[in-house]
């Protein structure tokens, strides 16, 4: 058994199915998702249907919340934030993944999705959560939009606190470099970034990966970006 961790998909469901082919997922391995499932990718609802099919399937997935699954349903509700999410978080593109303009014609089992999903899970020996961690918090763990939104966080770890433990994170694109760095120092730095920038190669050299951790043997995968996303651009 294998436990493997996945972060910001983006709606990159063609990259996605290619990873978890690369990887060769099984039933008796534990597959996490780190949230940020949607938005600026071309399947935003092909990525939500291959989690959902994988679960069907007696697959062991486990999916957190990012900033993005949180915002569709922040979106869903409140107009003048709808606005904001479609034109400056690819929102615009998650809808049209359902082929809709409406909230209505999505169907009630992605939005049992959303609200399903966790803020953070502890695994053995690693923290995984979307962001990071607000080490200002006496319980970092209570700071639950840190969890999903912060950045520059790394100064701040408070080592005692984390103890042994490893924190693994998206939410921040890195290049391929940059997260075999990381991984090279996880002894020293207890924290990993894998968010490779999946939808972002057309603007950041470096990134345009998705990228699976294999906690159990300490190993990344990394899958070149296989989906359209020429025309999207890297924001928040």
């Amino acid at each position: 058994m294998r436990q493997i961790a996945i972060s910001d998909i983006h709606g990159c469901n063609i990259s996605f199915n290619a990873l978890l082919d690369q990887i060769g997922l099984t039933t008796t391995d534990e597959l996490y998702l780190l949230g940020d499932y949607i938005d600026r990718g071309p399947d935003s609802k092909g990525v939500l249907d291959t989690i959902i099919g994988l679960q069907s399937n007696g697959y062991r997935v486990r999916c957190l919340m990012g900033n993005h699954d949180e915002a569709i349903l922040k979106a869903r509700n409140n107009r003048p934030f709808y606005l904001e999410w479609m034109t400056g978080w690819g929102g615009e593109e998650t809808l049209d993944s359902f082929k809709t303009f409406t909230w209505e014609d999505i169907a009630p089992e992605y939005w049992r999705f959303f609200k399903s999903l966790e803020l953070y899970a502890e695994v053995g020996d690693y923290i995984l959560v979307h962001a990071g961690l607000n080490f200002d918090m006496p319980n970092p763990f209570d700071a639950k939009a840190s969890m999903m939104m912060i950045r520059d966080w790394y100064k701040d770890v408070n080592y005692d606190w984390l103890d042994e433990r490893i924190i693994v994170h998206g939410h921040t694109p890195v290049t391929v470099l940059q997260a075999e760095t990381l991984l090279e120092k996880i002894d020293n730095h207890q924290v990993l970034d894998i968010d490779t920038g999946c939808f972002a190669g057309n603007h950041k050299p470096g990134m345009g990966h998705l990228c699976a951790f294999d906690m159990t043997n300490r190993e990344l995968v990394f899958q070149k970006c296989l989906d359209d996303v020429s025309g999207y651009w890297a924001g928040r």
